[in-house]
């Protein structure tokens, strides 16, 4: 009696081990099929963190500051975006190629504005229709702070590398200063300052829109680019920079 009342004990036991071997087995499986999900997407999520153009993180979109700026250069909108370029060669037209002076078409678009409205009213007061109601147009002293406290960071930033550069603590900020100072004065010659305008203004409104749809193909050929600008960065600084005796100066100046 005594060893086919433990029998029933051995297969409990029996049963309720296979039953944690199922289970074992299938957490197994389960965990094994979740790192190999995972593979993937450590994969993609390596992919992903390619090269892009000096460094950004964000898309162009968001590079460009958002928003309403951003989807004209984006041509998001393009209505709006042929609007504003419509807008920007009209006025190189008149300033550029038909030689129209700025003041003489502030004073021309303030003569035709008020006559039209002038007569407008008259035409209603005469009609013996109600006048027809101008909107009152007042500034607000905010917006200008707003911008005038932007302007007054961005002088007080570029003051002090200036005098950073000045002083010759940085010479390869010198140096990078130097070139596009030089590459402008080269530029200004070539065109005056409204042609000089319109064209960076046509730049913003194409090459952003172009990078956009091409960026997988461009930089990658714009990381070769730097690596071999970084190469002969460092044998001029091997070559030329290294040999300049800075650290004298820095003593002088400390």
């Amino acid at each position: 009696m005594a060893e086919e009342s433990e029998k029933p004990v051995h297969t409990e036991e029996s049963l309720m081990e296979k039953i944690a071997e199922k289970i074992h087995d299938h957490h197994d499986s389960s965990s094994s099929s979740d790192s190999d999900h995972e593979k993937p997407e450590s994969q993609s999520a390596l992919k992903a963190k390619i090269y892009r153009l000096f460094g950004r993180e964000k898309p162009v979109h968001k590079v460009l500051g958002g928003g309403l700026p951003a989807d004209v250069f984006l041509w998001r909108d393009k209505k709006l975006s042929a609007a504003v370029l419509g807008v920007a060669t009209a006025i190189w037209v008149l300033f550029e190629l038909v030689e129209y002076h700025f003041l003489s078409l502030v004073c021309h678009i303030l003569i035709f504005s008020l006559a039209a409205m002038f007569l407008w009213s008259n035409a209603h007061a005469f009609m013996k229709k109600s006048p027809p109601k101008i909107p009152e147009i007042q500034v607000k002293e905010e917006h200008f702070l707003l911008i005038a406290s932007a302007l007054r960071n961005e002088l007080n930033q570029a003051f002090v590398i200036l005098r950073s550069i000045a002083l010759g603590r940085d010479l390869k900020k010198f140096l990078m200063v130097v070139v596009g100072l030089w590459i402008i004065s080269v530029v200004g010659n070539w065109f005056n300052f409204l042609t000089l305008v319109y064209i960076c203004f046509v730049v913003l409104h194409t090459v952003p829109m172009l990078y956009e749809k091409h960026e997988d193909k461009v930089d990658p050929v714009a990381e070769k680019t730097l690596k071999e600008l970084k190469k002969h960065y460092m044998v001029f600084d091997e070559k030329v920079l290294s040999k300049i005796p800075l650290a004298s100066l820095k003593a002088k100046l400390g």
